[in-house]
């Protein structure tokens, strides 16, 4: 590749880590709060609260069926609310990030109903308060779960955002379709995926790890 197709491809690639880092930061903070709100308001929760359980539940299956590409498309007029476009990298974040929460939220409530019930059952009789058990027992015991799940958010969010780059989110996918694809440029098509591969092997082995440490210790 030219030296301007290679300084092309490492902006691409920042894009790109951008794209995933912040749509994963944005699903770890909402996605787990949303999974810990399905897991307590169920049946045998610490807030029975099945109105709320349905209805939580009803958004999370929503969302989670309606395909990338379709609701790349529907949230634009989102997208534009909050961020002022509906093209670019930063644009690009609000879909990849609405896509992954409910995603993330539903992995998460199975790690987290998981933890063994009579640990939590032995700190409630031991009068512990509800946001103790939460955050003390609940969280903690499903912790490796939590990061398995949470990494492959991390890598359905990396095969997401090339898809988001197709239609103007900037990235690798971006750069795939506009000088690979569309200029018949193989070596640029191959590079990609590439590269792709590499991202994903990388963030699979070290949240693998991560949690087979984190599951060592528990």
């Amino acid at each position: 590749m030219s030296s301007p197709l290679i300084d092309l491809f490492v902006k691409a690639l920042g894009e790109t880590a951008l794209m995933v880092a912040a749509s994963g930061l944005a699903t770890m903070f909402i996605g787990l709060p949303i999974a810990v709100l399905l897991v307590i308001t169920g049946p045998g929760g610490l807030v029975q609260a099945p109105l709320l359980n349905r209805i939580s539940g009803w958004i999370v299956n929503a969302s989670r069926s309606t395909p990338f590409i379709i609701l790349l498309v529907a949230l634009i007029p989102l997208t534009r609310l909050i961020v002022g476009t509906s093209i670019g990298t930063v644009a690009a974040i609000v879909p990849l990030s609405i896509a992954a929460i409910p995603f993330y939220a539903r992995v998460a409530e199975v790690a987290l109903r998981e933890v063994d019930r009579g640990l939590i059952e032995a700190v409630q009789a031991m009068g512990g308060r509800r946001h103790n058990i939460v955050f003390k027992v609940l969280i903690p015991e499903a912790l490796p779960g939590l990061i398995g799940g949470f990494t492959i958010t991390i890598v359905a969010l990396i095969g997401q955002s090339a898809m988001a780059g197709a239609v103007g989110g900037g990235g690798l996918g971006d750069l795939a379709i506009r000088y690979g694809y569309q200029r018949f440029d193989t070596t640029v098509m191959v590079a990609v995926i590439v590269v792709l591969i590499a991202l994903v092997s990388g963030v699979q082995l070290a949240g693998d790890r991560l949690a087979k440490r984190l599951n060592r210790r528990a």
